[in-house]
């Protein structure tokens, strides 16, 4: 039950005291040897010492993306370039990319932290698990590569894409574990279907690992009974180093070791620290980084967090689902809409599919407007009329949203499907 036990079964006092211990020691480090830092807590009238224990992180400034923009490539680093065995960084689509390095110490923190979290969720040596994530400059394809050769599974580095051969694979090799994005978790289901495999007779499949998009609980059950395996939820950004949390097996929130993490929830607009089960933007401090410090690390994910006790018996902290991003969010004629809030209305209407677009734009006269396109399910093709069905989906939106979407029923397989990360929302507004 549990990959690093004495770490795993850490009561409260004994996970507090060791964080605040662990929080100085990287204040300390940051200072001394990453000039942003040293810059950062300078402009803010901080010292190192000032930080005694974890109550006093709310001293410190936050980090955003944009200081790691502002300091492309290399500024923020805390070591020589030498020191640095690998180099990872985002795509860029919205600016600069962010660029993270890493040392052997931190590989290997990396790789203990989703190992652990990988065996909580009832992952073992004696499973072969198929990686659908993506290898590159991309965090997730390595991260779960070494991950799961640390628990000492079998890994095929299928990466994303080619769908027909991912399937032939798990097939022919045996996978027990599939590891990909929830959206394409649902078109590997479709295209299976397709080809005439059935995922619960012709594979071994039992457990997938999904995560780089926020998704729905009611998502997960769709997964699950598609496919007849265990949905796992995980977690993870390039600046905190890629997937490194996961669920434990009573997927009850995502546990963030303490022993390497300190997670905070802020108010996203006053930067204040929020309580226990309050939503509001995801804070990590990375305890002991050493290539690229990440102290107070603003993600921009919306969730909450759960101090009790899981039932799996682990006291380390977890957070609720993440419902969206800060900045996914959009704003429909005054009501704030995250994609994610969508997809849950959705999936409450059985006579629909789980794909489905949002489309964003303006009137003549200014005022915004949004439609849902979503496929009928195929179950109910014949069996309802799309405007029938076009005012049920209409109605649901409007009760959970506080906003009334135009809504357009499609045929099947008429919305893109996505290998990696889903794009949900088209918004003509800025162009």
């Amino acid at each position: 039950m549990y990959w690093n036990p004495v770490i795993e079964k850490m009561g409260p006092d004994e996970i507090r005291e060791m964080q605040g211990r662990l929080l100085r020691n990287t204040v300390h480090y940051a200072y001394s040897y990453s000039p942003f830092y040293r810059k950062l807590y300078d402009g803010a009238g901080i010292r190192p010492d000032d930080v005694r224990s974890v109550d006093d992180v709310v001293k410190l400034p936050f980090v955003k993306k944009q200081d790691l923009r502002d300091s492309y490539p290399y500024g923020m680093f805390a070591v020589p370039l030498s020191k640095i065995l690998r180099i990872h960084a985002s795509s860029g689509t919205t600016g600069k990319p962010t660029v993270t390095g890493y040392t052997a110490d931190d590989l290997e923190l990396w790789s203990e932290s989703l190992a652990r979290g990988l065996y909580s969720a009832g992952i073992r040596k004696e499973d072969i698990i198929q990686n659908a994530y993506g290898y590159g400059l991309f965090t997730g394809g390595l991260g779960f590569h070494y991950a799961g050769e640390k628990i000492g599974a079998t890994v095929i580095p299928s990466s994303s894409g080619n769908t027909q051969r991912q399937i032939e694979l798990m097939k022919d090799l045996g996978s027990t574990v599939i590891c990909c994005t929830p959206s394409y978790m649902i078109y590997l289901t479709e295209y299976a279907a397709k080809m005439g495999v059935d995922l619960r007779e012709d594979t071994e499949l039992r457990m997938g690992v999904f995560g780089a998009e926020p998704w729905s609980e009611e998502t997960r059950k769709r997964i699950e009974n598609k496919s007849g395996i265990d949905a796992i939820n995980i977690y993870g950004t390039s600046e905190i180093s890629g997937p490194v949390v996961s669920e434990c097996h009573e997927k009850a929130g995502i546990h963030f070791w303490a022993d390497i993490f300190l997670i905070e929830v802020i108010d996203p607009k006053t930067g204040e620290q929020l309580g226990e089960g309050e939503k509001g933007e995801l804070v990590v401090t990375v305890l002991g980084k050493e290539g690229l410090p990440m102290i107070r690390w603003r993600t921009g994910d919306i969730t909450s967090i759960i101090y009790e006790k899981c039932n799996c018996g682990r006291w380390h902290p977890r957070i609720d689902r993440i419902t969206g991003r800060a900045d996914d969010m959009f704003i429909v004629r005054g009501v704030n809409v995250f994609p994610s809030h969508v997809e849950y209305a959705l999936m409450q209407v059985r006579e629909v599919s789980e794909h489905y677009m949002i489309v964003l734009e303006r009137d003549e006269n200014g005022l915004d407007l949004m439609k849902v396109q979503v496929e009928i399910n195929p179950e109910y093709v014949g069996r309802i009329g799309f405007d029938e069905l076009a005012r049920k989906v209409q109605e649901t939106l409007r009760s959970y949203l506080n906003v009334t979407p135009a809504v357009e029923i499609v045929e099947p397989e008429t919305l893109p499907r996505f290998e990696g990360k889903a794009r949900r929302v088209v918004d003509k507004r800025k162009v």
